[in-house]
């Protein structure tokens, strides 16, 4: 399945909204939310020694729904939100990560 499809397949399953403002609201509460799951598997499966890869994984899944969704609701395709930040870490990172270049990244205007 390619980025376009996923985000397609998506739409399908997600609330329709009359109020736009609502719309991006409840999406961008969702992202974070998941994003929270996420970060409480790795939590437990790290800190606790309760494996919750499984968790992990699905959760990973809920989070891209919450980004093709918000793609979606701004007419954007995930292939061009993901090129547009390839080229941007490029940029930042021409010759791979290195750790002077994460520093100097901080100081940089992020909107160049």
């Amino acid at each position: 399945m390619d980025l376009a499809e996923y985000q397609n397949l998506c739409a399908r399953s997600a609330a329709k909204y009359d109020d736009q403002e609502k719309e991006i609201m409840v999406l961008g509460l969702g992202i974070a939310g998941e994003a929270g799951d996420v970060a409480g598997c790795v939590k437990k499966t790290i800190g606790h020694k309760d494996e919750q890869i499984a968790g992990i994984k699905e959760n990973l899944g809920d989070t891209a729904w919450y980004i093709a969704m918000i793609c979606n609701h701004y007419g954007w395709s995930m292939d061009e939100v993901l090129t547009e930040n390839i080229d941007k870490l490029k940029k930042r990172y021409p010759k791979g990560f290195t750790a002077e270049d994460a520093q100097a990244s901080k100081h940089r205007d992020w909107n160049e």
